[in-house]
């Protein structure tokens, strides 16, 4: 590879490519029309250098104005190149930050070794947390406890051990959930078509076989041993609680592998995932969680769950408006893409609105104490995401939306259960 060799490449905000010099060609080994507008200049990198590193360069870059150091890329081929990068910003002619130019000489006296950043420690476990998504387990913990507060509030005592157990095994059976996902959505090449995933994980799965960060193999190795170990520590679950707990860990597990696994593949299902979802993580795992405490299945518990359903199928919902494209070619056929991005908005507006209804019924009709209504609190970022989705349903301005939605589940989940426990 000659030195003389000057690869220029821009892209916006997201690292999304809108132009690849001649050079780039060259040293790279894809072409335009592979890259401008389908690829990422992050698909050039390691993922642990993506993850370890890029966001301090272009920060940097952006502070003072450019960013220049060695680093390793990737060939098309695998090959790993040993190169000097300079990272500048760009700006429109307002002067706003638009995105970066990123200008890279390979360097032929050098090898990979010799100039790949150092991956800490830190990293490392990152990357994991990156490959089973583990921030998001809140859709878990909130349902689980919400288990609990009903069990409270009839009089039961809790068993903060068991409440423990029933966090990790449904943790796990989660993280299953994700990393199956992944691997079906890799082997069905939605992933791969997916140029508009988050860079922070919300929508596009983890995308940490489009990085490098685990092989298919290794995450469906992943996904089987957590299954396994939920299935393990179910065990004394089901001894304690009864065969109730079992048939629904299996329609857990079920419908997670599923939902994007075949032969169901029920987020294609024109509205089953979204409605698995909704159950599963709404009255069933609040359900189940009670039945972990008392030894019965309480008809408290799954209308408590209610909400918390609506609102985890709103923040699925809010996350596949930008997987539309993607999702569309390979016949997922979600909400989103069966009644199309500017109409499915009113079904966003649906859930928030059934979800905080349902509270006010469940109050009125003794169901769950007065002190329930905190969470209503929580329907301010509803009303945002909302202004946020009407404008920005196909714009990458989006994601305050998507953060929002996460936000109102977490928070109502919170008061919802805070109001349930001390009423």
């Amino acid at each position: 590879m000659s030195e003389k060799i000057k690869s220029v490449i821009t892209c916006d905000l997201d690292g999304k490519i809108e132009t690849l010099s001649k050079d780039a060609v060259k040293l790279f080994g894809y072409t335009e029309d592979e890259m401008v507008g389908k690829g990422r200049v992050s698909d050039f990198s390691d993922g642990e250098i993506v993850l370890g590193h890029v966001v301090n360069w272009l920060n940097e870059a952006v502070q003072k104005g450019k960013w220049e150091g060695n680093t390793v890329f990737m060939h098309k081929n695998g090959k790993e190149i040993p190169c000097q990068i300079k990272i500048t910003p760009t700006k429109n002619k307002n002067g706003e930050h638009i995105g970066y130019c990123g200008v890279t000489t390979p360097l032929k006296d050098k090898t990979p070794d010799e100039v790949r950043p150092k991956i800490n420690f830190l990293t490392k476990i990152f990357k994991w947390m990156v490959i089973m998504r583990l921030p998001f387990l809140s859709a878990t913990f909130v349902p689980i406890f919400a288990g609990a507060a009903v069990t409270s509030m009839l009089g039961y005592q809790v068993s903060w051990d068991w409440l423990g157990l029933t966090l990790l095994a449904g943790s796990l059976l989660h993280i299953g959930t994700n990393t199956s996902n992944d691997y079906f959505d890799h082997m069905s090449g939605t992933d791969a078509l997916n140029y508009n995933y988050s860079n922070k994980g919300l929508n596009g799965g983890s995308r940490s076989i489009q990085m490098g960060l685990i092989s298919p193999k290794g995450i469906l190795i992943v996904a089987i041993v957590t299954f396994s170990l939920s299935a393990i520590i179910g065990v004394p679950l089901i001894m304690k609680s009864g065969l109730p707990i079992l048939w629904l860990g299996l329609i857990g597990f079920f419908s997670g592998l599923f939902y994007t696994a075949p032969p169901f593949r029920f987020s294609s299902r024109k509205g089953m995932g979204e409605l698995l979802i909704g159950l599963n993580f709404g009255p069933l795992m609040v359900a189940g969680s009670a039945l972990v405490q008392t030894g019965q299945l309480l008809p408290e518990a799954f209308l408590a769950g209610i909400p918390i359903g609506f609102l985890i199928a709103a923040v699925v919902y809010m996350n596949e408006f930008p997987d539309y494209d993607s999702d569309k070619a390979t016949g997922k056929n979600t909400l989103i893409v069966v009644l199309g991005p500017e109409k499915a908005r009113a079904g966003y507006v649906a859930l928030v609105a059934s979800a905080f209804a349902s509270i006010i019924v469940l109050v009125l009709n003794g169901t769950v104490p007065m002190l329930s209504l905190i969470a209503l609190l929580a329907v301010y970022f509803g009303f945002s995401a909302t202004r946020t989705l009407y404008k920005y349903y196909n714009n990458r301005l989006l994601q305050p939306a998507n953060w929002g939605t996460i936000i109102m589940h977490s928070v109502t989940g919170i008061l919802f259960c805070i109001g349930i426990w001390n009423g």
